[in-house]
């Protein structure tokens, strides 16, 4: 899973005319994309590890302030651009692989009791924040994986 992380004041996702998510904070913003690899365990690890962040205002995390969070998914953070002008998908799972992966990383969210706002999984879905800081960062499940340095 990679997943783009923003500190938001303010975010709302709509669908058509319809807002279907939408937080006030200091919160966050979870744009997610899941690849061929991942599993639920890895799911439920970066929940615990975005829950326990400490971005927040004050160097607290969302857990820390019972602070909400927007998650929308999102498959062009696996995008390939190496050649030619089109991105290649081929690295971003299929939808039928990747929404129940999708809802387990949500569900994991839930669990740590925080609450937690969504986009609708394969829709066009506008998402309107106001980062906070600014401060964006990018979580990758391999990252999970590799043993730290020094």
């Amino acid at each position: 899973m990679r997943i783009v992380l923003q500190v938001a004041s303010r975010a709302s996702v709509t669908v058509g005319e319809r807002v279907t998510g939408e937080i006030t904070g200091p919160g966050l913003v979870a744009l997610v994309g899941v690849t061929h690899s991942d599993t639920p365990e890895i799911a439920a690890q970066l929940a615990v590890k975005i829950a326990g962040l400490r971005i927040l205002p004050g160097e607290t995390s969302c857990e820390d302030r019972s602070a909400p969070v927007l998650v929308v998914s999102q498959f062009t953070l696996y995008g390939d651009v190496r050649k030619g002008r089109r991105p290649s998908w081929s690295r971003a799972a299929p939808g039928d692989v990747s929404e129940p992966l999708f809802e387990a990383f949500v569900a994991a969210l839930r669990e740590r009791g925080l609450p937690v706002e969504t986009g609708e999984f394969g829709a066009h879905m506008e998402v309107s924040l106001i980062n906070d800081g600014p401060v964006t960062l990018v979580v990758d499940s391999d990252e999970l994986q590799r043993p730290r340095r020094g």
